[in-house]
């Protein structure tokens, strides 16, 4: 249940303009009436023109002095050229307010039978290295359109593909070999994800000073590059993975395990996690199967040294590799077996939305065109949801590797920094050391990912951990700070409110704060349509400011008649619902005390 003024005034004035002037119209238009003009809700009576030949401001006219005879529900009009603006009675508000506190789970679809099926892919990280700054922004954005798709019915699969194999895994695994000595992470005493990044840190740095090294004996450094023993090495390793040489996939399995003990202890730090898992080991064989029918059905084709291509300049687009000449497959293989995969265990999806930065919007331009191509109707369902980079202030948190900031450095930081605030501003003696620790978890948590949301997914972020923590402002702490407030004021309320007393009388902040309300089902139906959690986030900020305000003005639990003080605890009671619904929409727990 929202607010729809469509619903509720859209028969009346189509019953009158017909009776009134002898036509049928089919379609009224109205918007929220603007802040400068007295009303709530705009009729634009210009289209009307087409079929009433009278002045905008007659026709205007003649609707509301009929409205204000026949609907209790308005009480006064305006006209302003050729909109006729309504102001409506607080009976009126405080009936939508009624159906808002009654509905449960409001704003919120549960899937039907018959809903769809979506896979939403996020994370799907290499595993040569720990997550960083990057998969944050990643790992947020995807999950929370997974819980925003499924606030609008659908059932949701939240998935990631792990591109578990291929040179820059050999890299690691070289390194490992050559420099490890047998180290394992125990040994080291740090996370498994960080000792393979580590090796695959050294392999690099190793590498470089090889290059340096033939280049300083005559040798070009492109062709250096492509002769020095290391990457010759790592080649060979690849080579050796793909024909299934038992030694380098023992080697393979061990360090990936490590690897995905390390990212599954980020994974649940960070709040989310996933219903199924695919690996490119896997899929990029069934990518080659796609390949050999593409060249059988002459939509691909293969040069002269064994290479295979598809030519896609008829499209606007260039030809891409498909195969390596010596027949490894590359990204784009284990992308099109992937994609196929998943419609064969998952007969009934009726979409997959990937989850990757913009530096990959032309590869998900060629891989939906060959998909398309390749005679696949599903292929018309793929999105992509294309987000910025995240950059930080220069000179802030510099990781172990000096130019990536690590995802774990970053929440750890994050929880100290969310330590030291609440500690100065918050009331924490009644909690225990546990339930502190929670806390700044929470504050942390949600102050990095309210800064990370509240940011349209397409464009790129500064990231600013001290702005992203403050308690004021468009921040996750004031949304979660607020919540907390009503919670407390809600459990000194000892009246159990059950229906609305429709006699009262509404403040100016409290219809402000109903109307807010009642946007929220269309906020979550917009946000699912564009893939956009900012527009979840920025109610948020919106509803938050809009009570705050409310608070600030009004007397709740002191207010002296019993029915005005009971409808703002119930007014209070949704504000905070939605709060705590809209801020799951997000991946973002809100405390009940701070």
């Amino acid at each position: 249940m929202h607010i729809d003024y469509n619903h509720h005034f859209d028969a009346p004035i189509k019953s009158f303009l017909g009776s009134e002037f002898q036509v049928e119209i089919s379609t009224l238009e109205f918007q929220t009436t603007r802040k400068e003009f007295e009303g709530d809700i705009t009729l634009l009576v210009f289209p009307l023109l087409r079929e009433i030949k009278r002045s905008p401001e007659q026709l205007a006219e003649s609707i509301g002095n009929h409205l204000v005879q026949n609907d209790e529900s308005i009480i006064a009009f305006n006209v302003v050229k050729g909109f006729l603006n309504l102001s409506l009675s607080d009976a009126f508000y405080l009936k939508q307010f009624q159906s808002i506190f009654e509905t449960p789970n409001y704003g919120h679809l549960s899937p039907s039978k018959d809903a769809a099926t979506i896979m939403v892919e996020f994370s799907s990280p290499n595993t040569n290295k720990p997550l960083h700054l990057g998969h944050i922004r990643n790992n947020v954005l995807g999950y929370s359109v997974s819980k925003i798709l499924e606030a609008n019915g659908n059932r949701v699969i939240k998935t990631q593909i792990i591109n578990d194999r291929g040179i820059h895994i050999c890299k690691s695994m070289v390194a490992w070999k050559r420099f490890g000595a047998g180290e394992t992470p125990e040994q080291a005493g740090i996370k498994g994800d960080q000792l393979v990044g580590k090796y695959y840190v050294i392999f690099d740095a190793a590498y470089k000073k090889e290059i340096a090294v033939l280049v300083s004996e005559g040798m070009e450094e492109e062709e250096a590059k492509q002769k020095a023993p290391l990457i010759i090495e790592a080649q060979e390793m690849l080579r050796l993975w793909e024909s299934g040489n038992q030694e380098v996939r023992s080697l393979w399995q061990l360090m990936n395990q490590w690897v995905y003990e390390g990212f599954e202890d980020t994974y649940k730090n960070l709040g989310v996690a996933f219903d199924s898992y695919y690996y490119e080991s896997e899929t990029y064989l069934l990518g080659k199967e796609i390949i050999d029918k593409g060249l059988a059905k002459k939509i691909f084709y293969k040069k002269d040294d064994g290479s295979v291509w598809v030519d896609l300049t008829n499209d606007g687009l260039d030809e891409k590799l498909l195969l390596r000449a010596d027949g490894t497959s590359v990204y784009m293989t284990q992308d099109l077996g992937t994609a196929l995969k998943r419609v064969q265990d998952e007969p009934r999806l009726n979409g997959m939305v990937y989850t990757v930065g913009n530096e990959q919007d032309y590869h998900f331009k060629v891989l939906f065109l060959i998909l398309q191509k390749l005679g696949f109707d599903w292929a018309q369902a793929l999105y992509h949801l294309s987000y910025g980079m995240v950059d930080l202030p220069s000179g802030k948190m510099k990781s172990r590797e000096g130019t990536v900031v690590d995802a774990d450095d970053l929440m750890q930081s994050m929880t100290v920094q969310a330590k030291t605030i609440s500690e100065s501003v918050g009331k924490l003696e009644d909690l225990t050391p546990k339930d502190r620790k929670d806390l700044y978890r929470i504050i942390a948590l949600g102050a990095l990912k309210y800064f990370i949301l509240k940011v349209d997914p397409k464009k790129r972020i500064l990231f600013d951990p001290e702005a992203s923590i403050d308690f004021n402002g468009n921040t996750g702490p004031f949304i979660q700070y607020t919540h907390a407030r009503i919670k407390t004021l809600i459990q000194r309320a000892t009246t159990k409110i059950t229906a609305i007393d429709f006699g009262i009388n509404l403040e100016a902040k409290e219809r402000e704060l109903i109307k807010h309300l009642g946007r929220y089902p269309e906020t979550v139906s917009l946000a699912a349509a564009q893939y956009s959690p900012a527009i979840i986030a920025n109610y948020l900020y919106d509803l938050v400011k809009s009570y705050n305000t409310f608070y600030q003005n009004v007397t709740v639990l002191g207010s002296k008649e019993v029915e005005q003080k009971n409808f703002r605890i119930a007014l209070s009671k949704k504000v905070a619902e939605v709060i705590s619904n809209a801020s799951g929409l997000l991946g973002i727990e809100v405390p009940n005390s701070m």
